[in-house]
């Protein structure tokens, strides 16, 4: 069984062939029970919780696990993940994958393909809200499935997305990239909106966003909070990465049901049907479409097997 560290994870991904991937999976045969997320200790007031995601395709059988410290100090992390990978056809335990490295990819790989199914063709302008960890990813994936021209940079701390603009210029020689502070404007520019920020009040609002434009939130994993409001929702055809992630932990989705404006039938699709192509996409380029994704336990196999794959080839 091998072991594949953070490094190797790194070294055996790319984009887009991760996004070819996690398509050719969603739009195949594939079962992903609902995660279970555990609070360790519900009385000490704290948030440490322990959490299980399984999927199985026909060629994988995969388990996520992590663990969640959110007080953690030196020299602990508040997150570590593994993947543990077995074969589909015996059962034998093939690979433990580092889980956090395949996190980030196959998060990022998700909203390219979203991107990929959604965005107009001709769509040049991204504006990403969010500068943590996750965002030179969200950079990656999108570039690698849309001729980009310039990409828009907002975070809340000016200072760190002119840095992130900075470094991702070095990367993208081609593209153009500004760091801005005003939302609005941004937002009005851009023809494919990605935002994967902790903001649990709306950062990007409907009234701002043309017709035409993609918008891909990432951030929010709480019924109650949303990273846009109730009039990008109504006014949007509105995707999620499924049914059941949307309707228990999509604020953005479940906010403007419960204020009876949307309904569940509202929602054109889950990414199954989006790859399968049982469902329309985008169907003209005036529409606004809008993507809702929490994360699913398929996309961490997806993303753990073609790094096993990758690394015995080599």
């Amino acid at each position: 069984m091998k072991v594949i560290s953070a490094e190797e994870v790194h070294c055996a991904l790319s984009y887009p062939a991760l996004v070819d991937a996690l398509q050719g999976a969603y739009g195949g045969s594939y079962t992903n029970p609902p995660r279970q997320v555990f609070l360790l200790d519900e009385n000490s007031g704290k948030n440490d919780a322990f959490a299980v995601l399984p999927s199985w395709s026909e060629e994988f059988i995969g388990v996520k696990a992590f663990t969640y410290f959110p007080e953690a100090g030196e020299p602990y992390k508040s997150l570590y993940s593994k993947i543990m990978l077995f074969d589909r056809a015996h059962g034998e335990p093939l690979a433990l994958v580092d889980g956090t490295t395949v996190t980030y990819w196959r998060t990022a790989g998700i909203s390219g393909l979203a991107t990929r199914l959604l965005s107009r063709e001709d769509a040049a302008t991204l504006l990403l809200l969010g500068t943590g960890n996750l965002a030179p990813y969200m950079i990656r994936a999108n570039a690698s499935v849309r001729d980009l021209k310039k990409i828009l940079i907002w975070g809340r701390t000016p200072a760190k997305a002119q840095a992130l603009a900075e470094e991702m210029a070095k990367e993208y020689s081609d593209i153009e990239f500004v760091a801005t502070e005003d939302r609005e404007a941004a937002c009005g520019e851009a023809d494919i909106i990605v935002c994967a920020t902790a903001s649990h009040e709306p950062v990007v609002l409907g009234d701002w966003v043309k017709p035409g434009t993609h918008t891909d939130f990432i951030g929010n994993h709480h019924a109650t909070k949303r990273e846009c409001d109730t009039a990008l929702v109504t006014k949007s055809k509105v995707y999620a990465d499924s049914y059941v992630n949307a309707f228990k932990e999509g604020g953005e989705i479940l906010v403007p049901i419960s204020e009876g404006v949307f309904t569940k039938e509202d929602v054109v699709a889950e990414l199954a049907e989006m790859c399968a192509g049982t469902k329309p996409l985008r169907e003209n380029d005036d529409e606004i479409t809008l993507f809702k994704s929490i994360g699913m336990a398929l996309s961490d196999l997806v993303g753990a097997g073609l790094a096993y794959k990758t690394a015995s080839a080599g």
